[in-house]
Formats: structure tokens, sequence, C-alpha cells
């Protein structure tokens, strides 16, 4: 577990985040990775067993890392520049599985909109971002599952869909499969509001609910994090669970040391790769 901040100075913004990782209870291995470096705030989910899973987003995470707007204050990066980072991540994955496994995807990068700072959220697969907004938890992303389609279709509920024997088999990934295109959404950024990240290992055991009511009262990103990974695990911990939460403040509201980490349950590296339990 880790917590930091990152300082844009240009609007005196500031992200101040905190993360988390478990492989849960009843997982051998952690395939989940995480990345929260200055302007980009991403979780992947690996899929394929064997190692490959980890294997599958660990890259993702470090192709995200590579980008050339890594570091930069409020990069006027749109869509069309993380679809590329995205195309190159499943070229890598196959490349090194044979497209024998694959990784959900989703976050958010911190970016100037017209003047104006905006998250651009993007997604793949059934990993999630939220916001938390004037008290309100919003789902930004759309899951791209099998069960989501069938909650679309109006053939079973959202409650349905938490139990149903089919609920972790996703209909887009990189890496593997003939769907990898992401879907994105460009949102204001206001100060106050609170972005979550996470992979299904929480959204399966943690209602939205409890989502909204651990993120509304506990203050500090990192021990929001924990909080819920906690709830997780005490829910059955059935997967691997990864959380990252980003606050978005104006800069005379705290202050601290710019930082930037990338984590993954695989290939541990030193410096700014770490291992989470």
């Amino acid at each position: 577990m880790n917590s930091d901040e990152t300082t844009s100075p240009g609007l005196e913004l500031r992200a101040v985040f905190g993360y988390a990782s478990d492989r849960g209870l009843r997982r051998e291995q952690n395939e989940d990775s995480l990345i929260a470096a200055d302007p980009v705030f991403a979780v992947a989910d690996g899929m394929g067993g064997h190692e490959a899973g980890e294997v599958a987003s660990s890259i993702c995470v470090r192709t995200l890392g590579e980008a050339a707007f890594v570091g930069e204050h409020l990069p006027k990066v749109g869509a069309d520049e993380l679809r590329a980072l995205l195309r190159e991540a499943d070229t890598r994955i196959r490349e090194a599985t044979g497209g024998r496994a694959g990784t959900t995807v989703t976050g958010a990068v911190l970016v100037s909109g017209d003047g104006v700072p905006c998250w651009l959220v993007f997604n793949v697969g059934d990993s999630r971002t939220y916001r938390l907004t004037g008290g309100a938890l919003e789902q930004i992303t759309v899951d791209h599952s099998e069960v989501q389609e069938l909650v679309d279709m109006g053939q079973i509920t959202p409650d349905e869909a938490l139990i149903h024997p089919r609920r972790h088999v996703v209909t887009r990934a990189l890496g593997t499969g003939s769907d990898t295109q992401a879907d994105y959404w460009l949102i204001p950024v206001e100060p106050g509001d609170r972005l979550l990240v996470c992979s299904d290992g929480l959204t399966g055991e943690v209602s939205d609910g409890q989502l909204q009511q651990i993120l509304s009262s506990v203050a500090n990103p990192q021990d929001a994090c924990a909080a819920m990974v906690q709830a997780a695990l005490r829910s059955g911990g059935r997967d691997n669970i990864t959380v990252l939460v980003v606050d978005v403040e104006t800069a005379n509201e705290r202050t601290g040391q710019a930082a930037e980490g990338v984590s993954s349950a695989a290939e541990p590296q030193p410096a700014a790769l770490a291992t989470e339990s």
C-alpha cells in the first residue's frame, strides 16, 4: 500500500492519491497492476492464469507509463493518443503471451480540455472508474461484460448481475479476443472531486452504497483504499482486489512532494515499481 501526491502548478491543482492491492483470499497470485504517475492513474486486471495474466496487466501499465506526456502538467491529450497507447499495449501483450492472456484496464488522465482541467476516462473490460462529486457516487465507465449486456437488454437486474454465474466473462480485453476498443469520457475536474479506479475484485464484493459510504466518510485517500480492501476481504475476497483513489484539490489545501509510482503484482523492480501483497 502507498499514498502520495502530485502538484499541477499552472492551475494550482493537486492530485492526492492512495492505492492498495491484495490477492484476496482464494487466488494464489495477484494478476492486477496499477499506475499512479501524474497525470495517469489506471488499474489493469490480468486474465489467463499461470502467471500470464499478471504479465498482461504489467505490460499494460508499463506501456501507459512510457507515454511521452507522463510527468507533464495538464497535457493536451485526447482519445487518439490513448487509443494509440492501448493499441501498443495490446500488441505487446499478444507478442509476449501468444494471445493466451489478456487484461482489462480502466483509469483516467488529468488533461487540459480547451484550457479547462478535465479527466479523460477510459475503459476496456469490467474494471471500473467512479467519481464521487457532491457526496454522490457515479459510475463513469460501462462494463464490457456478458452480464452488462443482459442488464442492458432487460433480461436481468443489476442485483441479479452480481450473482450471475457468468458475471466475470468480459466481452472486451487487451491482448486477447477480437474486440480491444476502449470507451472514452471527457469530464471537467471540480476541486473536491474524488476518483475511484478499481478492479472487479472490489465491485464484485462491495456494493456501490458501501463504496459511497467509505469514500464519503474517510478523508485520507490511502485510508479509504485500505478500508475498501478490507470490506472486500470481509465479503469473501474471491478475486484480486486493487483500488486507486485520487482527490483533486487546490494547491493551497495541502502541502507535499510530487511523486509517481507504478505498481504491479508481477515482475517487481526497484525504484518506481513496487509489489503489492
